[in-house]
């Protein structure tokens, strides 16, 4: 995926979520989406160096392509291995996260406190991009506390594409590092797509992506407009099927007709190999408890396939028991 705009996949993405987008969540959004371009959840590129399970960190099925793996750290040595790492794994790029709020991730000196040290950030992305050999992004927000003018965003923007940074993901909130979580982080500071559309004209040659506040498919659109993609997060993932159309309306693909009941039933083969491994059906069903929504009896089959699900002795039944219940409500 490089600047030339061979590979667009970014058009629309789902964005990386702590505890949401793991390989269970996105071999359910892969049902829904063929063409976006899909994140891990954060991977610590620390943890990667101390570790000796880096295939539970790593491992992802070749359905899920195309896979950006999202790292978090300050370490140009560290975060150099991890892209090694990353392209030995088969990923198709490499983001750094300098958008995350919490209190933990700015313990470690990553995440959005690192907009305050835009040098720092280079030299990050240029290990990675020297040592991976893959396209390398950055995802942040538009500033941090009191550093949130629309010069010192350029300058961040300037200083990071010099390394070689391919494309910036650009939440369209500043960020609070003191006094707000990252939940309220998502919700209180105004949301200013504007200011990401601005920094799209000033920049033109340089690849941006909207993030924040995109709801549905027609938003997205809207977005690419002004910028060159795309991505949504709690929306995708609190409300998957309402992105069943997103191949068609955002990539001119023919239309699909997915329902709930063919995501359970695509979503088969990877729970029993998932289980096979010595894997919980809980696992996966943690994220399905999400697929139905707004009609009747959505509720009570929530709540029976999260009980069911969570039980010690859950196996594939369950997930097939669910699957049938939808496709007899026409689902």
């Amino acid at each position: 995926m490089t600047a030339s705009g061979s590979l667009t996949a970014y058009r629309f993405s789902v964005a990386p979520m702590l505890d949401c987008t793991d390989r269970h969540y996105r071999m359910l959004m892969r049902q829904i989406s063929r063409r976006a371009l899909l994140y891990t959840e954060m991977v610590v590129a620390q943890a990667l160096h101390h570790t000796n399970r880096r295939d539970k960190l790593l491992d992802f099925d070749p359905f899920e392509h195309p896979l950006a793996l999202q790292l978090g750290g300050d370490d140009p040595a560290l975060l150099a291995e991890a892209a090694r790492l990353a392209r030995d794994w088969g990923y198709d790029e490499i983001n750094l996260n300098v958008g995350c709020p919490s209190q933990k991730v700015q313990a470690g000196n990553f995440g959005a406190c690192l907009m305050a040290e835009p040098d720092l950030v280079a030299r990050c992305v240029e290990a990675m991009a020297e040592a991976g050999g893959l396209p390398v992004t950055v995802k942040h927000r538009i500033g941090i506390d009191d550093l949130d003018s629309d010069n010192l965003l350029t300058a961040f923007v300037d200083r990071v594409a010099s390394a070689g940074a391919s494309r910036f993901a650009v939440h369209a909130r500043k960020a609070w590092l003191e006094g707000l979580d990252p939940k309220q982080n998502r919700t209180i500071p105004p949301l200013q797509h504007e200011r990401v559309l601005q920094l799209k004209q000033r920049r033109p040659w340089l690849l941006i992506e909207l993030n924040g506040g995109l709801e549905f498919p027609d938003d997205c659109l809207r977005a690419l407009q002004g910028c060159d993609g795309a991505m949504v997060g709690r929306a995708a993932y609190s409300h998957p099927l309402r992105w069943v159309s997103i191949d068609e309306v955002i990539f001119g693909d023919p239309p699909r007709q997915v329902l709930a009941s063919d995501v359970v039933q695509g979503l088969l083969p990877h729970a029993e190999s998932h289980i096979s491994r010595g894997g919980r059906i809980w696992d996966l069903c943690r994220h399905l408890v999400q697929l139905v929504e707004g009609v009747r009896g959505a509720r009570h089959w929530r709540r029976e396939l999260g009980e069911k699900a969570q039980r010690r002795t859950a196996d594939l039944s369950v997930l097939e028991e669910a699957g049938r219940q939808l496709r007899d409500a026409g689902l």
